[in-house]
């Protein structure tokens, strides 16, 4: 093959909805704007990522004081039927850094709920 390679289109292996709740399960104090930083999307689409899921039932948030403090709800499912109705626990765990297993609700392991 001589000629130039062709260009393929650019996506990546997680949605921005996962990478929004992985980051939430790393950190629940987690600021909007921190997000929008870290993940590289604007302030905005964060926020509708975070409305959609917790619409869909995968996070809640309680604000305490000026601050909103999050909960991911460990015991969610895939949405999609290839998964089979898998819960996303064993993911986020992987991709939040927490030790395999989790706490009893599948949240990480000794952290305060």
């Amino acid at each position: 093959m001589d000629g130039p390679t062709p260009q393929r289109s650019t996506w990546t292996f997680l949605t921005n909805h996962a990478r929004v709740l992985s980051a939430i399960a790393r950190d629940p104090w987690v600021r909007i704007r921190d997000l929008a930083a870290e993940l590289q999307l604007t302030e905005r689409t964060v926020q509708a990522l975070v409305a959609d899921l917790e619409e869909t039932g995968y996070l809640t948030h309680t604000r305490e004081g000026r601050r909103n403090k999050y909960q991911v709800i460990w015991g969610g499912k895939f949405r999609h039927p290839a998964e089979g109705g898998k819960e996303i626990a064993p993911l986020l765990h992987l991709l939040a850094g927490h030790p395999e297993g989790g706490g009893e609700d599948g949240g990480p392991a000794g952290q305060e709920r």
